[in-house]
């Protein structure tokens, strides 16, 4: 039987006479390289999508199933993201507090409420932060999978340009193969600068967790 994550925090917000209640996640915190990305998803009120949920926990294919299924049927999303170079330049979680301002901004409308996955992000204004809640808010669990599918995406075209460090099966991920390509090829143009494997990949300071991360 598919997970699907719960509307609670969406119901209330409607119940509220929020129409535009809007989850918002990112991903791509821990990678060693490439982009932050977020997502920011409305459903329509009242709206299910089946097997919603982490997208951690999806398969490839059922994440690109449903990423398509939500592209068009929910009240509106965007994606955006923050660069490598503003990862390094702000930090990565000021760089994904940015990611998710730019995806808002580009919503066809302003949001009545803000539903945040994880800590509070002072920077979004109002809002209620969820943890877990990719797992707790079926907006958030949609805003999870556009995002990933997204970022997966964007990391497998990036390594049609920098094979050797294995992106399109790591996302960029500390990997041992990443870590040992990083000590033998040197760090890309995309990889953060500003985190310890990449200037020290001699230490491991990373799991090898692949795609378990966000």
């Amino acid at each position: 039987m598919l997970r699907t994550a719960p509307t609670d925090f969406e119901k209330d917000g409607w119940a509220r006479g929020s129409e535009h209640v809007v989850g918002v996640d990112e991903v791509g915190c821990g990678p060693l390289a490439g982009p932050v990305v977020a997502a920011a998803v409305s459903l329509h009120p009242g709206q299910a999508i089946e097997g919603a949920y982490d997208s951690k926990l999806l398969t490839r294919a059922h994440r690109e199933e449903l990423a398509a299924v939500i592209r068009s049927e929910v009240s509106g999303f965007a994606v955006s993201a923050a660069s490598t170079r503003e990862v390094e330049r702000l930090n990565v979680r000021r760089a994904a507090g940015l990611a998710m301002r730019r995806a808002i901004a580009r919503l066809p409308f302003d949001p009545d409420l803000l539903l945040v996955d994880g800590n509070p992000m002072p920077e979004l204004g109002e809002h209620i932060h969820i943890h877990q809640g990719d797992r707790r808010s079926l907006s958030i669990a949609c805003a999870s999978i556009l995002a990933k599918v997204v970022r997966d995406r964007l990391m497998e075209l990036l390594d049609r340009r920098y094979p050797q460090y294995g992106w399109a099966s790591n996302k960029g991920y500390a990997t041992g193969h990443h870590l040992a390509a990083i000590r033998v090829h040197g760090p890309s143009p995309h990889h953060r600068g500003t985190f310890s494997p990449v200037v020290q990949p001699e230490l491991d300071l990373y799991s090898s967790a692949g795609e378990t991360r966000k």
